[in-house]
């Protein structure tokens, strides 16, 4: 089965900024760009599964305005990480200690006072073991948190002990990957 991932476009708010779970919208001509793209390499039927983030669900829209064969659910579960009181703040502003803190205790620190990477693991392997028992072609629309915790699912991680362990890489915002599950 494989699973695609697509990460929303680019968010209109500032660089640099920490926006997780702010429900920030994305460029209008870059969603429908990625929109585009992704039509032109997915199958027919193929399930969209989308985090409830504006920016994720306005992909989702363009997608179907191109793809009309394709039917989409939003669950909640595929939202960004949710950084509490750094959200909206310059990354460059949070506190080094605040860092520090979240680094020596990465899978259980809630980083801002709300989610921790276990509680994101967590929720998207939920998700994760739903669509693999479903066995359908399914696309998350979605942000870079859940897609690196998607990847780490699909080689057998389910718990993240330590910052080093956290992928660095995701889509750049507009595209994709493909896992085989």
């Amino acid at each position: 089965m494989k699973l695609w991932l697509a990460r929303h476009a680019q968010p209109l708010i500032a660089p640099g900024t920490c926006y997780g779970a702010t429900d920030v919208a994305a460029d209008a001509q870059a969603t429908l760009q990625a929109a585009q793209a992704l039509a032109q390499v997915l199958p027919p039927g193929v399930l969209l599964v989308s985090s409830p983030l504006q920016r994720c669900e306005r992909l989702v829209h363009c997608l179907q305005g191109l793809r009309p064969d394709l039917a989409g659910t939003t669950d909640a579960r595929l939202r960004e990480m949710d950084f509490g009181c750094w959200e909206g703040q310059r990354w460059d502003a949070i506190p080094p200690d605040a860092f520090d803190r979240w680094t020596a205790d990465f899978d259980a620190h809630r980083f801002g006072g709300r989610d921790s990477v276990s509680e994101l693991m967590q929720r998207v392997a939920a998700v994760w073991d739903e669509t693999q028992a479903r066995g359908l072609e399914t696309v998350w629309v979605t942000h870079a948190g859940v897609i690196r915790a998607a990847s780490l699912l699909a080689q057998g991680v389910r718990q993240v002990a330590q910052a080093s362990q956290w992928p660095p890489d995701a889509p750049a915002f507009g595209r994709f990957w493909a896992l085989q599950g």
